[in-house]
């Protein structure tokens, strides 16, 4: 009964974010932070079908667009990487509206990261940013005209990968995970005012990279959930407060870290973690209880040395979950039990980009800019399309009103369906 009240909840969460503004895909991963994208997504394209339009994208980013009321707002960094961009982008033409520049430096991080690699959010009067100049991370709040409302410093930030940690909002409120090697925490702001309403320390091993979901709706004991390296929590998104929390058991040797988004599927929480060679593993959190529950929480757990993603996050289907992950393998396993039912072959590439979940189609796009989309069922890989945008992409693409935006290394991409 208590997980088919949560995942009640959820659903009934993501349907309020999805009705103040029912086109909107307003933050990483859309509603809720989901996957899931309207009916009427174009899943196959041509540039000469299919694309309403294209615009070359100044510098360097691997963020994600988001898009509200018609307007794609967009992080990049300069060339040089002295610079950090917001973009705003009329989303029926293409035509920038304005940008606001603020100043970064060029720092070390991984080959697959970038100076702009945190995914915009808004509550739809509003975007926030998480910037990282090269040395710290702050948030940023503007309007929809490209004022600046708010700034706050978060932290010194300290890994070897860089950063890319993207916020959420939630009933008038706005959450970062901010997380690195040596520091670790929660923050939640007012979202109109910029006003620190708490700051909630985590344990502290290796920078990840999650970003928080909901569970339940305003008013009715809804919760925040945040996956990370060390624990699994769930937070009171008013106080703060932890309501409980699981403590993660990777493998002995290297910790692995999270980057993919946690999911809820089979009315628990999934959560993924990696590390290079390191291998990885899963595990499924039962989402219950008041304090530690780690002893008694543990749906199921999976080690594998590479099958499951590192980077890429996981969609929920049913009673079932889908993915593609960092080698170009997509797979299927059973949300009850972890059991994974297939695993095959997808791209011949890597890949960096979430897949995104279109009625019972998994649109994916691996790193050289190949895109296929594929039946989400247990009974094996089922290709429904292939398409090619002719450059790399490490962005999540996302999906608003019928259209489907990709973000590639050097343009954003706007598609239609045939007769659109």
């Amino acid at each position: 009964m208590i997980l088919r009240r949560l995942t009640a909840g959820f659903f009934a969460t993501s349907l309020l974010f999805a009705s103040a503004t029912a086109a909107d895909w307003a933050r990483f991963r859309g509603s809720n932070g989901s996957g899931v994208a309207e009916s009427g997504t174009p899943l196959q394209f041509t540039l000469k079908e299919n694309l309403a339009w294209k615009l070359k994208i100044p510098g360097v980013g691997h963020g994600s667009p988001i898009v509200v009321k018609d307007k794609i707002f967009l992080q990049t960094s300069t060339p040089d990487e002295t610079g950090r961009l917001l973009l705003c982008i009329d989303a029926k033409t293409g035509k920038e509206l304005w940008s606001k520049q603020v100043a970064g430096q060029k720092q070390k991080m991984h080959k697959k990261n970038s100076g702009a690699s945190s995914t915009p959010a808004s509550d739809g009067e509003r975007v926030f940013v998480s910037v990282w100049d090269g040395t710290a991370i702050s948030l940023m709040a503007f309007d929809f005209t490209g004022k600046e409302l708010w700034s706050k410093p978060i932290n010194k930030f300290s890994g070897q990968h860089g950063a890319g940690h993207s916020p959420m909002v939630f009933d008038g409120m706005v959450y970062l995970n901010f997380d690195d090697d040596v520091s670790a925490k929660l923050v939640a702001f007012d979202a109109k005012t910029g006003e620190q309403k708490w700051s909630q320390p985590r344990k502290i091993e290796r920078a990840s990279y999650t970003t928080p979901f909901v569970l339940g709706a305003p008013g009715e004991g809804a919760s925040l959930i945040l996956g990370t390296t060390t624990t699994v929590d769930s937070y009171d998104p008013k106080t703060g407060k932890v309501i409980w929390s699981y403590a993660v058991k990777w493998t002995a040797g290297k910790p692995l870290r999270a980057i993919g988004q946690p999911i809820l599927a089979g009315g628990n929480i999934v959560t993924y973690f990696g590390e290079g060679g390191s291998g990885r593993y899963m595990v499924a959190v039962k989402a219950e209880g008041k304090g530690d529950m780690s002893a008694k929480n543990t749906a199921w757990e999976l080690r594998e040395k590479d099958k499951t993603p590192y980077v890429p996050s996981m969609l929920a289907k049913d009673s079932h979950i889908y993915w593609v992950n960092d080698t170009g393998f997509a797979g299927c396993q059973d949300a009850k039990t972890g059991k994974i039912v297939w695993y095959e072959r997808l791209f011949s590439k890597g890949v960096s980009a979430s897949p995104m979940l279109v009625g019972d189609t998994i649109f994916a796009i691996a790193e050289d800019g190949t895109a296929k989309a594929f039946k989400a069922s247990p009974s094996g890989l089922e290709e429904a399309s292939a398409s090619q945008l002719g450059e790399g992409v490490y962005a999540s693409p996302a999906a608003s009103d019928g259209k489907l935006y990709i973000r590639g290394m050097e343009h954003l991409f706007c598609f239609v369906g045939k007769g659109s």
